[in-house]
């Protein structure tokens, strides 16, 4: 019974995201009411809640006549990660995908009348719902039923148990990728509107801002949950689906950057990164949908590559023509002097751009080389710290620089640039001498300090009134560069060490020590669990038991592991039992100490929060007198985390 509502509702959905996009574009050409297209994408939205409320009912009630269910649900699953369940496979997390992007529709649909720039930007809005609405209609129903059907399911992949991010982690990753929607319709949307186009980029801001720092909690949270789950120590391994989510979070930033500026001749540039932000959302879909890479955040294989791949080039087809055609610019842009903030911020934006290309060419090169070298090629970290991380430490000093160059003086800006510098200098010189962490460590931490000492000196000027708006800016820089900090410091001054222990003897790193206790083990119908009892010494406190753990779930044959991290101010310790021998009770551990680790997580936190303020701030309307329309008499304040 619910799989064939569940089905019906998919139907209805294709059919209201059809009608809402006819309905849209009959909006846009000839200007009627939009009173119909608003009821259509409510519509839309509600068979997307339908779908997801019923796909939810038949997780809750484990009703395993229903193809999702029985391959993803179970009766002894907790409550909770019952409820994560719906986004823990790929039909499932296509109906949440949907959820989101009806959601993102019904909003830019407003209760006011529409302007043509919205109406096209709707158009594009909803035929994107018809794609995906029709993708898991017909290529990935989560509602088709299995005969005969079985007493209990396996439940969901034993890592997505593990840790209560599973809640809040995909949620946000999605509203950050469905959120850059919105500019890309907005881009398309500009040259189609004529003179009304001209507001494109006033308009499409806020939204982007919303989804960067949707999109930035989501990539900050998936690190956190990475390093506090998989057991092997690290946050980001340049794993083809993180680099996913990275490339878009690079092109947008970048969007950010250059979208402020009010020179008409970067019109066309900002188009061309409002339209790559969402064709890498797309790629990103393809890679983690299609099976076409090995990684442990992928979805398995699926029949979705295809028609996933010939939407991505549907939309680069659609991006090329459309950007392609001069569009209606501001009137009067001139080129900025070369010392000047805005070129400044240019620069930063063609660096951000410049390290989505590394990263881009190390994500794809090794689904290009098989077909056309016989061979598949592999792309390690080693390939992205000689590439992308030499340009990050650039884009961190120039965003150092951007804050001094706000007076138009070039010699009073050269004197604003001493103090940073001469921090800088300072950190490098006393950090070299104290400890040598090494090269590229040392000039992270140096631009560093020149960037929060840069930013030190602006903030009595973004606390006045007429500086308050730029105030998320600089709450994000600050951010990024406690990330540079943190991930610096966790690189350098990590250290591990593995070793088989027996019970009585020691593992050692530095003045950190565990000591085996004893190896317990517990089992019952669920599955089978061994930990290692262990006391930890020398980590900034008194000693203390900790206990690793290893995990087998039969259902589906699978063993996690369950590290055990002790935080400090300074450093986390983190413990691993990878393997227990059954004879004499060894166990073999891995130790690490990484120093630092807690600035990742602040960082992450600042500069999520610096975007979610800049984004309340963009949407607020300040009215402008004497501007005509009822489409443009309220127009954002342009604040932001670009700075």
């Amino acid at each position: 019974m619910l799989g064939e509502l569940g089905t019906s509702s998919l139907t209805v959905g294709v059919l209201c995201a059809t009608l809402t996009a006819l309905l849209w574009l009959r909006v846009a050409l000839f200007g009627t009411p939009a009173r119909a297209a608003r009821l259509a994408t409510a519509a839309t939205l509600g068979t997307a809640a339908v779908a997801c409320g019923i796909l939810e009912a038949a997780l809750l009630r484990h009703d395993f006549s229903v193809r999702f269910v029985a391959e993803n649900g179970g009766r002894r699953v907790p409550l909770y990660y019952t409820v994560t369940s719906l986004w823990s496979a790929l039909d499932g997390s296509l109906q949440l995908w949907l959820l989101v992007l009806g959601g993102y529709a019904a909003l830019l649909a407003g209760r006011r009348r529409p302007d043509r720039l919205r109406a096209y930007a709707m158009v594009v809005v909803s035929a994107v719902t018809v794609f995906f609405f029709a993708l898991s209609r017909f290529a990935a129903d989560p509602f088709r039923t299995v005969d005969p059907v079985p007493a209990d399911g396996p439940g969901p992949n034993p890592l997505l148990q593990q840790h209560p991010a599973m809640g809040v982690h995909p949620p946000l990753l999605y509203a950050g990728y469905i959120g850059l929607v919105v500019p890309f319709a907005f881009a398309l949307a500009a040259p189609l509107a004529g003179p009304e186009g001209r507001g494109w980029l006033r308009a499409a801001r806020p939204w982007t801002l919303a989804a960067w720092a949707a999109l930035t909690a989501g990539i900050g949270l998936g690190a956190w949950w990475s390093y506090a789950v998989l057991g092997w120590g690290g946050y980001w391994a340049w794993d083809p689906v993180e680099n996913a989510s990275l490339l878009p979070w690079l092109t947008a930033t970048a969007f950010l950057h250059t979208a402020p500026g009010r020179n008409g001749r970067r019109a066309g540039w900002n188009r061309v990164l409002a339209c790559a932000s969402f064709v890498l959302v797309l790629l990103g879909t393809f890679l983690t949908r299609s099976g076409a890479v090995a990684s442990v955040h992928a979805f398995t294989d699926s029949p979705l590559g295809p028609m996933l791949l010939g939407f991505v080039l549907l939309a680069v087809v659609a991006s090329t023509v459309l950007t392609g055609r001069r569009a209606p610019e501001p009137a009067g842009g001139t080129a900025p002097p070369l010392l000047s903030r805005t070129t400044a911020v240019l620069v930063n934006a063609v660096l951000l751009v410049a390290i989505a290309a590394v990263v881009l060419i190390g994500t794809i090169f090794p689904l290009l080389s098989g077909p056309l070298g016989g061979v598949r090629a592999s792309v390690g970290p080693d390939y992205y710290q000689r590439t992308a991380v030499p340009l990050a430490v650039v884009v961190l000093l120039a965003m150092g620089v951007t804050p001094a160059l706000r007076v138009r003086d070039p010699a009073r800006a050269l004197r604003r640039l001493v103090v940073p510098g001469g921090v800088a200098l300072a950190t490098v010189a006393v950090v070299g001498l104290l400890s040598r962490p090494g090269l590229p460590a040392l000039t992270a931490f140096g631009a560093a300090a020149f960037v929060l000492t840069g930013l030190a000196g602006e903030l009595p000027d973004r606390l006045r009134p007429p500086g308050r708006r730029r105030l998320a800016g600089l709450v994000a820089h600050t951010g990024i560069a406690l990330v540079a900090v943190g991930v610096a410091g966790s690189s350098a001054y990590g250290r591990d060490a593995e070793r088989t222990v027996r019970t009585g003897e020691s593992l050692r790193v530095g003045d950190v020590r565990v000591r085996l206790v004893g190896v317990d083990r517990t089992g019952d119908r669920d599955g089978m669990a061994v930990r290692a009892r262990l006391r930890l010494s020398g980590s900034g406190g008194a000693e203390r038991t900790v206990t690793p753990a290893l995990r087998y779930h039969p259902a589906r044959d699978t063993a996690v592991t369950v590290p055990a991290i002790d935080t400090a101010p300074l450093r986390d310790t983190y413990v691993t039992l990878i393997a227990v021998s059954p004879d004499d009770g060894s166990a073999t551990l891995r130790l690490a100490v990484n120093p630092l680790v807690g600035l990742l997580w602040a960082g992450g936190a600042l500069t999520a929060a610096g975007g979610l303020a800049a984004a309340l701030g963009a949407a607020r309307p300040r009215r402008r007198p004497g501007t005509p329309g009822e489409g443009t008499r309220a127009a954002p304040v342009p604040a932001g985390a670009a700075g």
